[in-house]
């Protein structure tokens, strides 16, 4: 682990000296107080020590892992004396190098902007609640408790429509004829909203009426479907505690991608590869939804 901790960080380490490559980063100094050890004249802050402890428990955050302070301040050392190593050698001067200190300083510094950026934008509870109205207004709130017949062809489903307008049970009808999963249970497929079925056996289940079943056979690409309403109901919306950090989260990352997009109005950028074209940060949230068949 020891090895792993020094290669992964010591792109890290060499960030303090990111100013020997042209990148013009100024950093503020250690102050003496907050000094754990000084190596060559180059002082190692005590926030260092958290950042170390943060690699090691990484992956593993509830740990319990109680490290002595000396050997923490041991390993930074160690990567003090390799990374004043590295840039004696001049090997920020190599390009794979210098290209590997401007992504980690592109990454930290990138990470600081979005973090003081929210501190002076913060989400407030009423943005939150108001984003959660909003999104239980769009949501289709009806529920639909339906049963049905798959059947394979046209031919047959017109024969069972025709022996349940004569009378016949739907249940049992189900459990003869079809061919679906659901037969056993009497083609019962439980409660449910239109979105998470198909698109014809959705519409057919809005357009009925309580108590009623499809005059006219319904066609998906499972088959030909007779289709019963036995209920609808209001679906109730998730507390607002329960997604309230989701919202929050989603509403921070709209945040942040219109502040990027603020800033590339004011930037100059030039596209270089054969490929890229320029183009807006995505939509936050932006999911495809399956479509279970109404089996």
């Amino acid at each position: 682990m020891r090895k792993n901790l020094i290669f992964t960080a010591l792109s890290c380490a060499i960030l303090a000296a990111c100013n020997k490559t042209g990148e013009g980063l100024s950093l503020a100094p250690v102050e003496e107080k907050d000094t754990v050890a000084v190596v060559n004249g180059i002082p190692i802050s005590r926030l260092a020590l958290d950042y170390v402890k943060q690699e090691i428990t990484r992956g593993n955050p509830e740990a319990k892992i109680d490290i002595p302070e000396d050997k923490l301040v041991e390993e930074l050392v160690n990567r003090e004396l390799l990374k004043q190593e590295a840039v004696n050698k001049q090997l920020p001067r190599q390009p794979d190098i210098a290209e590997r200190v401007r992504y980690t300083q592109r990454a930290v510094l990138s990470q600081a902007e979005v973090e003081d950026y929210l501190k002076a934008h913060p989400i407030g509870e009423e943005q939150i609640k108001a984003e959660y109205d909003r999104l239980v207004g769009a949501m289709n709130q009806n529920e639909y408790k339906a049963r049905h017949i798959l059947v394979k062809t046209k031919e047959e489903a017109e024969n069972i429509i025709k022996e349940l307008d004569a009378g016949k049970d739907f249940i049992a009808m189900a459990k003869k004829y079809s061919t679906g999963p659901s037969a056993d249970s009497g083609g019962d497929l439980g409660w449910f909203v239109p979105q998470r079925m198909v698109q014809p056996f959705a519409d057919a289940v809005i357009a009925l009426e309580k108590g009623q079943y499809t005059k006219q056979p319904v066609e998906t690409q499972f088959g030909w479907h007779v289709i019963l309403l036995e209920d609808t109901r209001q679906k109730a919306p998730p507390p607002f505690d329960q997604v309230k950090p989701q919202i929050e989260m989603m509403l921070k990352r709209k945040l942040i991608q219109e502040h990027i997009q603020e800033l590339k109005q004011k930037a100059k950028i030039q596209l270089l590869t054969a490929q890229a074209t320029p183009s807006p940060a995505p939509e936050p949230n932006k999911q495809t939804e399956d479509k279970p068949s109404p089996q």
